[in-house]
């Protein structure tokens, strides 16, 4: 089994509402997202990916169908933060995603984790599975899941 990683960036707004510091203000990221995937290499003569676990166009197609469009240039809010998430209602078709947790890179990584968990698979065959999702809030702080 080989593993292969693609990266991917997006811009998002969130905001902690309880954090002692900064971070309970509305601000923004360029998250960098990770995905690791372990597979057998496509042995076929002929096949546009042969000698390939995936196509890192197709990670990058799937991984921005199923979770980046949906979070790039969007601020993600807490539904319990109730103030935020009226103030972004009033904002006319502004790109909001409401989230059941707070909005950290942990919450962050984990929803990506589970988002994407069958989508190679369900693509690709069962010989290629998810394994690890690593999130970059900023350069220096970032969260991973693994399987």
């Amino acid at each position: 089994m080989i593993t292969i990683t693609r990266k991917l960036e997006f811009d998002a707004g969130h905001r902690i509402p309880d954090h002692r510091s900064q971070c309970r203000n509305l601000h923004g990221h360029r998250y960098v997202l990770e995905i690791t995937l372990m597979g057998e290499m496509k042995r076929e003569e002929g096949a546009f990916d042969n000698g390939m676990v995936m196509d890192f166009a197709d990670v990058k197609a799937l991984a921005n169908e199923h979770l980046v469009s949906m979070w790039d240039h969007a601020f993600i809010v807490y539904q319990g933060d109730i103030e935020v998430r009226n103030f972004l209602t009033s904002l006319k078709d502004h790109k909001t995603v409401v989230l059941d947790c707070i909005p950290t890179v942990e919450n962050l990584a984990n929803i990506a984790f589970k988002m994407l968990v069958g989508i190679f698979d369900a693509y690709y065959g069962s010989n290629l599975c998810l394994t690890h999702v690593r999130l970059y809030e900023t350069p220096n702080c970032w969260a991973d899941v693994k399987s």
